[in-house]
């Protein structure tokens, strides 16, 4: 099975059984992510792979990390990830992209990204749920950060945090790839 097979086949059990525990139809998750219900109901068929911006919703509106819906084998105390299995969530064709590496639940989702845009790039994303906060740490180059229609200059070495319910955008302004490390914290489903 390849690695995309397996991440949709992950996807598609993961995503079925935290519907089921959250106790939410079809149509309930469809109206609280505003994904159709036609493509949940591929996704928990395993007859599609959805795009970043589509398991991003899911997950929020689940109140789980994206780690836990695409986690084919969740498991005990410590859990290592090594590096051919973070997920790389989004890439272009220039060379930026964004890898998950790994994520956790206790006490709400809780994620940590590794992010690389090249120049000209850039990842813009929807409001996140209510509490949702982002924390980074630019390690190279100088990113533009835009939340909620204001930009932010962050160069290497800075750090940075937002509540993250607003419009964000990472972008690379200058002629240097950005590298930088992200965590994001979700809060849990009431």
């Amino acid at each position: 099975m390849s690695d995309l097979d397996q991440l949709t086949q992950s996807l598609a059990r993961n995503l079925k059984h935290w519907r089921s525990e959250r106790g939410f139809t079809l149509d309930a998750l469809a109206a609280r992510s505003g994904v159709s219900r036609g493509m949940i109901i591929q996704i928990e068929q395993a007859r599609t792979n959805p795009s970043v911006g589509t398991t991003v919703k899911l997950a929020d509106a689940l109140g789980v990390s994206i780690t836990t819906l695409l986690d084919h084998q969740q498991c005990a105390q410590v859990r290592m990830v090594p590096p051919e299995q973070a997920v790389r969530m989004w890439s272009t064709s220039t060379g930026s992209s964004t890898t998950l590496l790994v994520g956790s639940e206790r006490g709400g989702p809780l994620e940590l990204w590794s992010w690389r845009l090249t120049p000209g790039d850039e990842s813009a994303s929807d409001p996140h749920p209510d509490g949702t906060t982002e924390l980074i740490h630019v390690t190279a180059g100088v990113l533009t950060l835009i939340a909620d229609g204001q930009e932010h200059t962050v160069p290497a070495g800075t750090s940075a945090t937002f509540e993250a319910n607003v419009a964000h955008t990472y972008r690379n302004d200058g002629d240097e790839t950005v590298e930088l490390m992200m965590a994001v914290s979700v809060p849990p489903v009431r």
